[in-house]
């Protein structure tokens, strides 16, 4: 049953897309799908007014001349020091990577997934569990922290209520074995930043030509990109440009809901201002 605060937050995000519908910027298939999901994730019936005023919003954008986005292209490699896919879709970047290891005798392996937007900034962090610790859960996804209706906000928001997930899984522990010993509030921002900081690591090696430029072995997709043409996808690369000159930090009082705040770097090696 959604609470007085998921409804709250749906109608926000509802409204932030039926403005967007007259207003701009224009919606895409991804900005309906990523709305469903955050129905459906806190429980909102399908036959309630949410889901039907985003069907509504649907066939207003799909009554429209057709407008060709850049298609989405997939890229893998190997830089910052592990096996890297980076996804552009549209307007933003989602880069994966995947960890393993041992705890409690049991073994698992997870991947980690950032979206960032136009300007860079996180629209959620993804943890899908390959191999969960608790067989049961294989496969499974948890949203470890969604940036409150992200397809709604202004790109370069500065800061932003978040959702972040009150019981974060026993595998981060793969990423960073002393994850659980570090205070809530520094954890999330740790999670949020662990994306920048390997957008920026994956930046120098492409300047310096020091990815692995070929496909993966046996079972790969013969689809994917090697991960140096990232250097020349027009969307793709202004978007790593500005997320590996942001971090965050993150204000918490031990519910759902944070706030995530950025701050500019120093100016970096790759222009960004």
């Amino acid at each position: 049953m959604p609470t007085k605060e998921h409804k709250r937050e749906a109608r926000g995000l509802v409204e932030a897309l039926e403005s967007r519908v007259h207003a701009g910027p224009p919606i895409c298939e991804t900005d309906i799908l990523s709305a469903r999901e955050f129905l459906r994730e806190r429980d909102f019936s399908a036959a309630s007014a949410y889901f039907n005023r985003l069907a509504q919003i649907q066939d207003q954008v799909a009554s429209r001349p057709a407008v060709k986005r850049p298609e989405k292209r997939n890229y893998g490699g190997e830089a910052a020091g592990c096996w890297i896919q980076l996804q552009s879709v549209y307007d933003h970047v989602i880069i994966s990577t995947c960890h393993e290891g041992e705890f409690n005798l049991r073994r698992g392996r997870v991947k980690i997934s950032h979206r960032f937007n136009a300007a860079g900034r996180i629209d959620f962090v993804e943890l899908k569990l390959l191999r969960s610790l608790q067989p049961a859960l294989d496969g499974s996804i948890r949203k470890l922290v969604t940036v409150k209706g992200y397809p709604g906000l202004r790109n370069d928001w500065h800061a932003a209520e978040a959702f972040a997930l009150r019981v974060l899984p026993q595998e981060l522990v793969f990423l960073f074995e002393d994850s659980f010993r570090c205070r809530r509030d520094e954890l999330l921002a740790w999670l949020i930043n662990q994306g920048h900081w390997t957008v920026k690591d994956l930046l120098g090696d492409l300047k310096a030509g020091r990815v692995n430029g070929h496909l993966p072995g046996a079972g790969s997709n013969p689809a994917q990109l090697p991960l140096q043409a990232v250097l020349k996808d027009e969307v793709a690369l202004p978007i790593l440009e500005q997320a590996a000159a942001l971090e965050s930090a993150v204000e918490c009082d031990g519910s759902e809901t944070v706030v995530v705040r950025y701050v500019r770097k120093q100016l970096s090696s790759f222009g960004v201002g």
